[in-house]
Protein backbone atom coordinates (compact mmCIF):
# COMPACT_ATOMS: atom_id res chain seq x y z
CA UNK A 1 0.00 0.00 0.00
CA UNK A 2 1.23 3.52 -0.79
CA UNK A 3 1.04 4.19 3.17
CA UNK A 4 2.96 1.83 4.33
CA UNK A 5 6.06 3.22 5.17
CA UNK A 6 7.98 0.86 7.09
CA UNK A 7 7.60 -3.15 6.48
CA UNK A 8 9.97 -5.67 7.75
CA UNK A 9 9.91 -9.69 7.19
CA UNK A 10 11.78 -12.01 8.99
CA UNK A 11 13.55 -9.47 10.90
CA UNK A 12 15.60 -10.66 13.12
CA UNK A 13 18.65 -9.02 15.39
CA UNK A 14 21.13 -10.58 17.79
CA UNK A 15 23.92 -9.20 20.58
CA UNK A 16 26.81 -10.47 21.84
CA UNK A 17 26.97 -11.28 25.05
CA UNK A 18 30.42 -10.78 27.41
CA UNK A 19 30.97 -14.59 27.54
CA UNK A 20 31.23 -14.63 23.73
CA UNK A 21 27.44 -16.33 23.04
CA UNK A 22 25.15 -14.83 20.74
CA UNK A 23 21.38 -13.31 22.09
CA UNK A 24 18.85 -13.65 20.35
CA UNK A 25 17.17 -10.01 20.58
CA UNK A 26 14.63 -9.94 17.63
CA UNK A 27 13.17 -13.24 16.29
CA UNK A 28 11.62 -13.58 12.86
CA UNK A 29 8.86 -10.62 13.30
CA UNK A 30 7.30 -9.67 10.31
CA UNK A 31 4.68 -6.16 9.89
CA UNK A 32 3.88 -3.12 8.42
CA UNK A 33 3.21 0.43 9.58
CA UNK A 34 1.36 3.24 7.94
CA UNK A 35 1.33 7.04 8.10
CA UNK A 36 -0.48 8.81 10.49
CA UNK A 37 -0.86 5.90 12.66
CA UNK A 38 0.53 5.60 16.51
CA UNK A 39 1.61 2.09 17.35
CA UNK A 40 2.90 0.92 21.09
CA UNK A 41 5.27 -1.64 21.62
CA UNK A 42 5.06 -2.95 24.92
CA UNK A 43 6.47 -6.52 26.92
CA UNK A 44 8.11 -7.38 29.60
CA UNK A 45 12.22 -5.71 30.48
CA UNK A 46 13.77 -8.14 28.03
CA UNK A 47 10.72 -8.56 25.75
CA UNK A 48 12.72 -7.50 22.37
CA UNK A 49 11.14 -3.79 22.38
CA UNK A 50 14.11 -1.31 22.52
CA UNK A 51 16.01 -3.98 20.16
CA UNK A 52 12.90 -3.73 17.47
CA UNK A 53 13.28 -0.06 17.50
CA UNK A 54 16.75 0.44 17.43
CA UNK A 55 16.78 -1.68 14.13
CA UNK A 56 13.47 0.22 13.21
CA UNK A 57 15.19 3.60 13.81
CA UNK A 58 17.74 2.76 11.82
CA UNK A 59 20.27 3.09 14.75
CA UNK A 60 21.94 -0.88 14.36
CA UNK A 61 22.35 -2.11 11.13
CA UNK A 62 23.21 -5.48 11.70
CA UNK A 63 20.10 -7.56 11.66
CA UNK A 64 18.73 -10.21 9.38
CA UNK A 65 15.78 -10.42 7.02
CA UNK A 66 14.10 -7.76 5.27
CA UNK A 67 13.33 -3.73 5.96
CA UNK A 68 11.68 -2.24 3.59
CA UNK A 69 11.36 1.97 4.43
CA UNK A 70 8.95 3.78 1.68
CA UNK A 71 9.73 0.64 -0.53
CA UNK A 72 13.49 1.09 -0.11
CA UNK A 73 15.61 -1.87 1.13
CA UNK A 74 17.43 -0.93 4.13
CA UNK A 75 19.50 -3.27 3.62
CA UNK A 76 21.06 -2.18 0.32
CA UNK A 77 21.60 1.15 1.62
CA UNK A 78 24.77 2.50 2.41
CA UNK A 79 25.93 4.13 5.55
CA UNK A 80 25.78 7.55 4.42
CA UNK A 81 22.58 7.25 3.14
CA UNK A 82 20.76 5.35 6.42
CA UNK A 83 22.88 8.61 8.07
CA UNK A 84 20.76 10.74 5.62
CA UNK A 85 17.32 8.89 6.01
CA UNK A 86 17.77 8.97 9.89
CA UNK A 87 18.46 12.44 9.59
CA UNK A 88 15.49 14.04 7.60
CA UNK A 89 13.14 11.54 8.08
CA UNK A 90 12.84 10.40 11.85
CA UNK A 91 12.67 11.58 15.54
CA UNK A 92 13.77 10.67 18.56
CA UNK A 93 12.37 11.28 22.23
CA UNK A 94 14.16 9.36 25.17
CA UNK A 95 13.29 8.84 28.47
CA UNK A 96 16.87 10.02 29.93
CA UNK A 97 15.78 13.71 27.64
CA UNK A 98 19.18 13.48 26.09
CA UNK A 99 19.40 17.56 25.54
CA UNK A 100 23.03 19.15 25.26
CA UNK A 101 23.74 20.41 28.87
CA UNK A 102 25.89 23.55 27.55
CA UNK A 103 23.28 24.51 24.73
CA UNK A 104 20.72 26.79 25.35
CA UNK A 105 17.09 25.54 24.57
CA UNK A 106 16.96 26.71 21.40
CA UNK A 107 20.06 26.00 20.33
CA UNK A 108 19.04 21.89 21.23
CA UNK A 109 15.95 22.16 18.78
CA UNK A 110 18.25 23.67 16.04
CA UNK A 111 20.83 20.49 16.34
CA UNK A 112 18.41 18.49 13.92
CA UNK A 113 18.46 20.99 11.31
CA UNK A 114 22.64 21.18 11.42
CA UNK A 115 22.14 17.12 10.66
CA UNK A 116 20.19 17.02 8.40
CA UNK A 117 21.83 19.58 6.54
CA UNK A 118 18.67 21.69 6.40
CA UNK A 119 18.00 24.21 3.73
CA UNK A 120 16.49 26.71 6.24
CA UNK A 121 18.25 29.96 6.01
CA UNK A 122 18.26 31.97 9.79
CA UNK A 123 14.84 33.11 9.81
CA UNK A 124 13.39 30.04 8.70
CA UNK A 125 15.22 28.21 11.62
CA UNK A 126 14.32 31.19 14.11
CA UNK A 127 10.83 30.71 13.16
CA UNK A 128 10.25 26.98 13.03
CA UNK A 129 11.87 26.79 16.61
CA UNK A 130 9.59 29.57 17.51
CA UNK A 131 6.76 27.91 16.53
CA UNK A 132 7.39 24.61 17.97
CA UNK A 133 8.54 25.93 21.62
CA UNK A 134 4.35 27.53 21.01
CA UNK A 135 3.42 24.13 19.99
CA UNK A 136 4.61 22.78 23.56
CA UNK A 137 3.92 26.03 25.37
CA UNK A 138 7.62 26.76 26.70
CA UNK A 139 8.26 30.01 24.16
CA UNK A 140 8.93 31.70 27.55
CA UNK A 141 12.21 29.57 28.00
CA UNK A 142 14.05 29.30 24.82
CA UNK A 143 17.12 31.01 26.32
CA UNK A 144 17.42 28.91 29.22
CA UNK A 145 20.06 25.79 29.83
CA UNK A 146 18.27 22.45 30.21
CA UNK A 147 19.54 22.45 33.54
CA UNK A 148 17.16 24.92 34.74
CA UNK A 149 14.27 23.26 32.88
CA UNK A 150 11.95 20.40 34.73
CA UNK A 151 11.95 16.68 34.27
CA UNK A 152 8.36 17.66 32.23
CA UNK A 153 9.92 20.64 30.37
CA UNK A 154 13.03 19.20 29.23
CA UNK A 155 10.63 16.09 27.84
CA UNK A 156 9.18 18.77 25.99
CA UNK A 157 12.29 20.45 24.52
CA UNK A 158 12.77 17.25 23.83
CA UNK A 159 9.90 16.73 21.30
CA UNK A 160 10.34 19.99 19.84
CA UNK A 161 13.64 18.81 18.98
CA UNK A 162 12.08 15.62 17.45
CA UNK A 163 10.05 17.38 15.69
CA UNK A 164 11.88 20.63 14.13
CA UNK A 165 13.18 18.71 10.76
CA UNK A 166 9.23 17.67 10.05
CA UNK A 167 10.13 13.91 10.12
CA UNK A 168 7.34 11.57 9.02
CA UNK A 169 8.16 8.86 11.97
CA UNK A 170 8.62 10.08 15.80
CA UNK A 171 10.24 7.57 17.99
CA UNK A 172 9.62 7.07 21.36
CA UNK A 173 11.19 5.07 23.96
CA UNK A 174 9.97 5.70 27.54
CA UNK A 175 9.27 9.16 26.78
CA UNK A 176 7.14 9.30 30.12
CA UNK A 177 9.14 6.55 32.40
CA UNK A 178 10.78 9.68 34.15
CA UNK A 179 8.10 11.71 34.62
CA UNK A 180 5.19 11.95 37.42
CA UNK A 181 1.31 10.71 36.18
CA UNK A 182 0.00 14.20 35.15
CA UNK A 183 3.13 15.41 33.45
CA UNK A 184 3.14 11.97 31.80
CA UNK A 185 -0.39 12.47 30.44
CA UNK A 186 0.12 15.60 29.33
CA UNK A 187 3.09 14.46 26.98
CA UNK A 188 1.27 11.47 25.85
CA UNK A 189 -1.44 13.95 24.79
CA UNK A 190 0.75 16.58 23.10
CA UNK A 191 2.46 12.92 21.26
CA UNK A 192 -1.40 11.95 20.20
CA UNK A 193 -1.99 15.77 18.70
CA UNK A 194 0.96 14.90 16.20
CA UNK A 195 -0.67 11.89 14.99
CA UNK A 196 -3.82 13.34 14.21
CA UNK A 197 -3.13 16.75 13.28
CA UNK A 198 0.83 16.52 11.42
CA UNK A 199 0.10 13.27 10.60
CA UNK A 200 3.20 12.12 11.86
CA UNK A 201 3.27 7.86 12.63
CA UNK A 202 4.24 7.36 16.13
CA UNK A 203 6.27 4.17 17.75
CA UNK A 204 5.79 4.31 21.25
CA UNK A 205 7.92 2.00 23.38
CA UNK A 206 6.08 1.77 27.01
CA UNK A 207 5.55 -0.37 29.81
CA UNK A 208 2.55 1.32 31.04
CA UNK A 209 -0.80 -0.64 29.77
CA UNK A 210 -2.48 3.19 29.82
CA UNK A 211 -0.27 4.57 27.30
CA UNK A 212 -0.19 2.33 25.19
CA UNK A 213 -4.13 2.26 24.93
CA UNK A 214 -3.80 5.87 23.50
CA UNK A 215 -1.98 4.46 20.89
CA UNK A 216 -4.13 3.17 17.78
CA UNK A 217 -2.27 -0.51 17.81
CA UNK A 218 -0.66 -2.65 20.29
CA UNK A 219 2.69 -4.98 19.22
CA UNK A 220 3.05 -7.17 21.93
CA UNK A 221 6.41 -8.80 22.42
CA UNK A 222 7.80 -11.47 24.31
CA UNK A 223 11.02 -13.82 23.98
CA UNK A 224 12.17 -11.66 21.01
CA UNK A 225 8.55 -12.14 19.02
CA UNK A 226 5.52 -10.79 18.17
CA UNK A 227 2.94 -12.36 20.64
CA UNK A 228 0.09 -10.43 19.61
CA UNK A 229 -0.77 -7.21 17.29
CA UNK A 230 -4.14 -5.27 18.89
CA UNK A 231 -5.96 -2.44 17.85
CA UNK A 232 -6.52 -0.33 21.01
CA UNK A 233 -10.18 -0.04 21.92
Amino acid sequence: MSDTIIHVKGLTAKVKLNNGEMLTTVNNVEFSMVNGKSYAIVGKSGSGKTSLVSVLGLLNSSFEGEYFYENKLVNSMSDKSLSKLRSQKLGFVFQNYSLIEHLRVWENIELPLIYAKSKLNRQQRDDRIEELLKMVHLEDRKNDFPSNLSGGEQQRIAIARALVASPEVLICDEPTGALDKKTGEYVMQLLQSLVNQQNVMLILVTHDPDLAQNCDVIITMDGGRITDVSNST
